[in-house]
């Protein structure tokens, strides 16, 4: 049997008091927890010290620990004579058996006065996965079913992984980035202590025409160059249908139009924005009317986009 020294593993003196052996147990137990730990040994840390605490906070158990006396980690021993007729009912077989093994499977048939009074309560451990949704889904709620294969803990701190099934219903007007809190639907707390949380990471998907920032939402209009000069009004689709836009003559490139209330739901009451972001598209095939009237236009208008530059070059000049 290889020896493990819980004392180490805990980092505590071997003369540590029940309340140390806790606090550096929950401190190590957060640490190297394998939702927690970018360690890649952390998992297998976490067991070490489950094991180490599951032994020295019970002092029946612990007394019989310190009976096998120090040795140097990992080296092989074997207990002391009769070790096994002292602390167990049986006789024990030390061949092939792990030190935490061993020390579960102490009966503990001499009773310890205040043992249930003085377990240790842990809270579980709180979850965290995306909940991928649509924009439709956001701006009227919906409801995700989430099938999560997840870390769980026995009463000697084993780990296990258990498949869960969630579900979670997400509001009306959640946004992207978002992040929602189900209380007690994480891990199963141990020794009387609280169930962890889950928490829900909203993402939505792109969509096809809407940009979102936060409850605000985007789109390119595409207008014609006459329909930006003269002015013009335009359907505009939306979330909850198309509507009609009064776009003002002499409308540039790049301008903003605002569509009030046509946005996400906002929490509680109200709803977020909608803004048409105006693009200039110039038809690309003309027929011979459409090509007279183009320049028609070219040689009667005194317009020059370009002014400025010639302004520049004087200047310069």
């Amino acid at each position: 049997m290889k020896y493990k020294d819980y004392y180490q593993i805990l980092g505590v003196e071997r003369d540590a008091d029940t309340d140390a052996i806790k606090k550096a147990y929950r401190r190590l137990a957060h640490k190297y927890h394998p939702d927690v730990s970018k360690d890649p040994a952390g998992e297998e840390k976490f067991k070490e010290i489950a094991d180490a605490y599951q032994t020295l906070k019970d002092p029946e158990k612990r007394a019989a620990y310190d009976q096998l006396g120090q040795h140097r980690p990992g080296q092989e021993f074997q207990p002391p004579p009769d070790w096994g007729k002292q602390f167990g009912d049986t006789q024990f077989s030390f061949d092939d058996v792990d030190l935490a093994d061993l020390f579960a499977g102490l009966s503990g048939h001499r009773p310890h006065a205040g043992r249930q009074g003085g377990e240790f309560k842990m809270p579980g451990q709180d979850y965290e996965v995306t909940a991928h949704i649509t924009l439709d889904e956001a701006s009227r709620g919906t409801t995700v079913e989430l099938d999560l294969t997840v870390p769980e803990y026995d009463a000697r701190g084993r780990l296990h992984r258990v498949e869960r099934s969630f579900k979670a219903r997400i509001p009306k007007g959640a946004t992207d980035g978002q992040r929602l809190r189900l209380r007690g639907k994480g891990g199963k707390g141990t020794g009387g202590g609280p169930d962890g949380d889950l928490y829900l990471n909203i993402a939505l998907h792109p969509h096809a025409i809407y940009r979102v920032s936060g409850h605000d939402l985007y789109l390119d209009l595409p207008l014609t160059p006459w329909e930006a000069a003269l002015g013009a009004v335009v359907e505009v689709p939306t979330l909850v249908g198309p509507v009609h836009l009064k776009v003002p003559p002499g409308t540039h490139a790049g301008q903003k139009l605002r569509l009030a209330k046509r946005g996400l739901p906002r929490p509680g009451a109200g709803e977020g924005d909608l803004y048409a972001i105006v693009q200039i598209v110039v038809p690309t095939v003309l027929s011979e009317r459409e090509r007279a009237l183009f320049k028609e236009l070219a040689d009667g208008s005194t317009f020059n986009p370009r002014g400025h530059f010639e302004q520049e070059i004087r200047h310069e000049a």
